[in-house]
């Protein structure tokens, strides 16, 4: 008969062999580990997944926010559309998200971690209060390891999800130029914000100034400052959130600025 201190020993190692090889059965790219998935307000809503079972959703790796390459890190397809209550007409772009589904055998109940980079506007995404229409990959991560396929012929979910701030480590917020933007007109597109709150307002100062005007929101994440004299760089750009906090990036955008091009700012929302 085995002594009573072997029996504690071999329950010891059988329990840390459980750990062990549940840790090696989720992807960590699928879960944001800073963010504590307890005491969330958790909501109840609905979600279908479109483009490619393994892709990024949008065709061109974008979607109704203007964001650039949701394929690459940090977005690494771990994006959705949301509808109109997601979206808020842009202001919604970037927010991030906990989701999980429970309903379906394939679902793992563990969350998720998504980002709202596009609009869902119509059919599916009219007949309920929140509704996310997820790329292939961020669809497929609520399910068992090996079950994502599974999952993705499910159709629509039910599912919990829960607002939780962004956050990207070692990233400031960015902002890309557009394409057409010229002396008299520039458009920006704003990136990586960090924390919770939605941008509610965004100014510019140009360097012979020390005057903020508003920029006009255009679509998406892109705000404007269009003009019938040429602007002069560099600019400023001062961000507001719907808590009203307030950041500057000062000389965000240099003297010799080009349109389709990123400059990254020295500052970010804590």
């Amino acid at each position: 008969m085995a002594s009573s201190s072997s029996l504690f020993t071999l329950a010891a190692s059988l329990a840390l062999l459980s750990l062990v090889t549940l840790s090696t059965c989720f992807d960590p790219t699928t879960i944001n580990y800073n963010t504590s998935a307890v005491g969330l307000n958790w909501n109840m809503g609905s979600a279908t997944w479109y483009g490619a079972p393994t892709g990024a959703g949008a065709d061109d790796n974008g979607g109704g926010c203007g964001f650039k390459n949701v394929n690459l890190p940090p977005f690494n397809s771990m994006t959705s559309c949301g509808n109109h209550n997601l979206f808020k007409g842009g202001k919604g772009c970037g927010s991030c998200y906990l989701v999980k589904c429970t309903g379906h055998p394939a679902c793992s109940g563990r969350p998720s971690h998504i980002t709202i980079a596009d609009l869902c506007d119509g059919g599916i995404c009219l007949d309920a209060p929140y509704h996310f229409d997820m790329a292939g990959t961020a669809f497929g991560s609520m399910a068992y390891p090996g079950r994502a396929n599974e999952l993705r012929h499910a159709g629509r979910l039910a599912i919990d999800f829960a607002r939780v701030p962004c956050q990207y480590p070692g990233r400031t917020i960015s902002f890309h130029v557009e394409q057409g933007s010229n002396p008299n007109y520039l458009a920006v597109l704003i990136e990586y914000e960090d924390g919770e709150g939605d941008l509610n307002m965004v100014e510019i100062m140009e360097s012979n100034s020390r005057n903020w005007v508003q920029m006009k929101e255009s679509w998406g994440a892109i705000y404007r400052m269009d003009t019938n004299r040429p602007l002069h760089a560099p600019f400023s750009i001062r961000m507001t959130d719907d808590k009203n906090r307030k950041l500057v990036a000062r000389n965000a955008i240099p003297a010799n600025w080009r349109p389709n091009t990123f400059y990254r700012s020295v500052v970010q929302y804590s």
